[in-house]
């Protein structure tokens, strides 16, 4: 069964056998799909905050170390990927808000 989301008016809902989505429907799946984006955003600030440490403090004071150049340890190609999934994920929810998708 298809999980399209249709919002058919008049005789046409009964042929097709759609149902017309309430404004509460629409609102919880606009939160749903928004909270999901929000959460992989915040999951791979995490990671990245996570290959920042022992260069950072949780205050985000640079310690001595940083000097001596940041090296992830997941190397730079994942963890470039993961500063364009975060910019990602936050358009998305942006547009996504504005309803601009």
């Amino acid at each position: 069964m298809s999980r399209e989301f249709r919002v058919i008016s008049g005789s046409r809902q009964q042929e097709t056998g759609h149902r017309i989505i309430s404004q509460e429907e629409k609102m919880r799946h606009f939160q749903n799909v928004t909270a999901t984006v929000l959460d992989d955003a915040l999951d791979t600030w995490n990671e990245m905050w996570k290959e920042m440490k022992g260069t950072v403090t949780d205050a985000y004071l640079i310690l001595p170390e940083a000097e001596k150049g940041f090296k992830p340890n997941c190397g730079w190609p994942e963890f470039l990927e993961k500063m364009w999934l975060l910019k990602h994920y936050i358009d998305y929810a942006k547009k996504f808000s504005e309803g601009k998708l």
